[in-house]
């Protein structure tokens, strides 16, 4: 006869993964320098999505870009079909405001052998909208296919470079399936990885969710002094899901990531360039100074 186990044996098997999740963000936290009691607040109430973004970001170290972007995509969609996510939505359910900038999403100018991109949707703070997403893959696949460009340039219009994703269309796919199937096709930050050698986006102001992890993906990345990032995806029970566990934790670490995701907290300029996450300040700034070391990108070949 098989003996089933005792309850306490059952119960400390059920806390392992939870104890474990409290063993990593101890350990982001002092990555970040910061205390941890936040972050551990933060795992007990979202605990599906902090374990979901442990392990997309562990097995994404191992993984090659394109590989990593799907399993992010993976995890993404697993968090859209759960619970945190589902009681984030049931509570926000706002009509998306109308555009009142002129002109298309994005700007696109050629410079000789520049091609110029600009963020032309100040009125909603550039957020990453369908509209925005669809603008910047056209002007991306452009610059891949002709030989001629030699420079992309990235900037936004506004105050800010970008707020995100539009969170009025978060969950608005027929089904998480399909949302999968049309990220693994349509992802900016996929495409401007492959031309990131050429590529350097300026950011300024608020650069939230999307607004950084699309830019992280540039081989070089410049702030204006006013520049912030946040990743504030673990408030809706999900993780950064525009490239961010791939784009910025190759820039700065796993554990540095995880920190941003499970903090929430906004991270200034300064430690971003200490960090990595930008290249440099803006030359007209007292704090310009350069990057220790390059980006850890594993780029493919342009």
């Amino acid at each position: 006869m098989v003996s089933s186990r005792s309850s306490s044996a059952a119960s400390a098997d059920a806390l392992a993964p939870l104890d474990a999740l409290r063993d990593w963000a101890r350990a982001a936290a002092a990555a970040a320098q910061a205390r941890p009691e936040p972050l551990l607040a933060r795992i007990e109430r979202t605990p599906i999505a902090s374990t979901v973004l442990m392990h997309a970001l562990r097995a994404g170290e191992a993984l090659s870009l394109e590989s990593a972007l799907v399993l992010e995509s993976l995890a993404y969609s697993t968090l859209q079909a759960g619970p945190e996510f589902r009681a984030w939505r049931a509570a926000h359910r706002t009509p998306k405001p109308p555009a009142r900038d002129p002109g298309p999403a994005v700007i696109l100018e050629r410079r000789a052998d520049a091609l110029c991109l600009t963020l032309n949707r100040a009125s909603l703070r550039n957020s990453m909208s369908l509209e925005m997403r669809d603008a910047l893959i056209e002007a991306l696949e452009l610059a891949l296919a002709d030989d001629s460009i030699a420079r992309v340039e990235i900037r936004a219009r506004g105050k800010c470079f970008s707020v995100g994703g539009e969170l009025t269309e978060f969950g608005t796919a027929p089904d998480p399936a399909t949302a999968h199937l049309v990220r693994t096709q349509a992802l900016p930050g996929r495409l401007l990885a492959h031309c990131a050698r050429r590529a350097t986006v300026y950011v300024h102001g608020a650069c939230i969710g999307s607004g950084i992890e699309f830019p992280a993906f540039a081989g070089r990345v410049i702030a204006a002094s006013d520049a912030w990032f946040q990743l504030p995806e673990l408030n809706y029970g999900l993780i950064p899901g525009a490239g961010g566990t791939v784009s910025i934790a190759r820039r700065i670490g796993a554990l540095r990531t995880a920190y941003l995701v499970l903090s929430g907290k906004r991270l200034d300029v300064r430690t971003a360039l200490a960090w990595g996450l930008v290249d440099a300040i803006e030359p007209d700034s007292p704090t310009r100074t350069k990057r220790a070391r390059p980006a850890r990108l594993n780029l493919p070949a342009p």
